[in-house]
């Protein structure tokens, strides 16, 4: 039997149904005054790139497959280009590129992303008003993705500068920025997390929100709901190229601390700790005798870095820099990169299951030629035996110098069946430590294999030419 709802039900009903409704529009946000208050200081910036003919921008581009080369392709380029046609001998034509900014003071600096002006001859920057300008790129840094222009006027509107650090999650957040070339969109959302490590972005703590980015809109302000800019749209993951509701920003403290490092001295400092780093996984806590992951797991010490020169060791777990949690490996080089140079920061670190504090003189992260691995001496090799399933030996000099591996170690010749292979090692690789213990040679890796427990993960640093990883391996397995 159907069961009817009388008419006093059914308006009780509706009524409720219409004070929901009023309710929940009542809390969301009214974008409108936001919007039209900011949007003269946002502007529209095109590039020009001579002798290309390639997309510039970088971080939002569709990407064209290589065509094989024969039939139908070849048959349909001569049909138009005649037969003597060559792919290859294309002329480069000029490329343009489109990008957003926003104006940060009335005398025209003009903050945007360095993908958006990387390479450009030309940069123009269209105003709200219609206005344009050939700008002047005071600098660039690619490591954080921020540049700064600047344009010949005065009395410009400004944005006000907030703190990206403030937000929270589930706040919401708004963009203004030309995407497609379309002037002054506005798009909204919320904050989706704070504080996320990308690939090859190693001192940006960004920002994420599902706010719709797309490309063009690289280098646009993002908006809380004070009016405040708290970051700067960099970056969008996507697998079609357009907007997949993951958008990535700078915080703007990051942007405007490089922004004012371009403009006085014309590029960046970054401090620097010496020391290559990884995530602590569940497997290498437990080796570590840690009650749960943390912390950035130190796999190699820079020779005459500033962690060597303050006494830092591989196998340290750093869980605290300068007073601020280390959860996991991506937060510690934002926090390096920030710290002032030639200056104490205190550190501290796990090591053997103590805590220990040390101070280390942050210096300034030097240039990839000036950072590479300095060599040493090493013995004549002995002779090769099998631990562990492994065929090992002690290295020879040019292996160190192709590696970059100053003492120690011992290189995996060959792996066979047992735990070394289920733990992941491969051939070619050199094992540097087992546990807190520092392999030296052949002999030294013989003896601490035998102290090994068999009832616990031990943790094993490899190396290679690429860097350091830590690995767990069970003798049980």
């Amino acid at each position: 039997m159907i069961r009817t709802i009388t008419a006093p039900v059914s308006a009780f009903l509706m009524t409720l149904t219409l004070l929901f409704s009023a309710v929940a529009h009542a809390q969301l946000p009214d974008f409108t005054e936001l919007a039209e208050k900011n949007s003269p200081a946002v502007v529209n910036i095109s590039t020009k790139h001579n002798g290309t003919s390639g997309n510039k921008s970088g971080k939002h581009h569709f990407d064209i497959p290589e065509m094989p080369g024969g039939a139908p392709f070849d048959d349909l380029l001569k049909r138009f280009f005649g037969e003597q046609f060559d792919f290859d001998q294309m002329p480069d034509f000029k490329s343009e590129s489109l990008g957003s900014g926003f104006i940060i003071s009335e005398d025209g600096y003009v903050m945007t992303n360095h993908h958006v002006v990387n390479d450009a001859d030309e940069v123009i920057v269209r105003l709200a008003d219609r206005r344009e300008f050939t700008a002047e790129i005071i600098g660039s840094d690619k490591q954080t993705d921020v540049a700064l222009l600047k344009i010949d006027a005065d009395g410009l509107p400004t944005v006000k500068v907030g703190n990206g650090a403030d937000l929270k999650v589930g706040e919401w957040v708004l963009a203004i920025g030309s995407p497609f070339g379309f002037d002054h969109s506005v798009t909204a959302g919320i904050v989706s997390a704070k504080g996320r490590s990308l690939p090859e972005e190693n001192y940006v703590p960004f920002i994420q929100t599902d706010v719709a980015i797309n490309p063009g809109n690289s280098g646009g302000p993002l908006f809380n709901l004070d009016g405040e800019v708290v970051g700067v749209n960099s970056q969008i993951y996507s697998r079609s190229g357009g907007f997949m509701g993951l958008s990535f920003s700078i915080p703007i403290e990051v942007a405007m601390n490089v922004a004012d490092q371009l403009r006085s001295k014309g590029k960046v400092s970054r401090g620097w700790l010496g020391v290559l780093i990884q995530d602590v996984t569940r497997e290498l806590a437990e080796s570590f005798d840690m009650e749960k992951p943390m912390g950035a797991l130190v796999a190699r010490v820079m020779p005459d870095s500033p962690a060597e020169k303050a006494g830092m060791q591989v196998g340290d777990i750093i869980i605290r820099f300068n007073g601020k949690p280390v959860e996991k490996s991506s937060k510690l080089p934002p926090m390096v990169g920030s710290a002032s140079i030639d200056r104490p920061a205190q550190v501290v670190v796990l090591r053997a299951g103590d805590e220990k504090t040390i101070s280390v003189n942050i210096g300034e992260l030097p240039d990839e030629q000036l950072a590479m691995l300095e060599k040493e001496p090493q013995p004549e090799p002995e002779e090769k035996e099998t631990i562990l399933g492994l065929v090992v030996s002690n290295l020879t000099q040019m292996q160190r110098n192709e590696l970059g591996i100053a003492e120690g170690g011992v290189i995996v010749e060959e792996v066979q069946e047992g735990p070394a292979r289920k733990a992941g090692i491969r051939t070619g690789e050199v094992i540097a430590m087992i546990g807190s213990h520092r392999i030296m040679d052949v002999d030294d890796f013989r003896k601490g294999v035998e102290k090994l427990p068999k009832e616990k993960p031990i943790a094993i640093l490899v190396q290679q030419k690429e860097g350091s990883r830590w690995l767990t391996l069970r003798l049980s397995d």
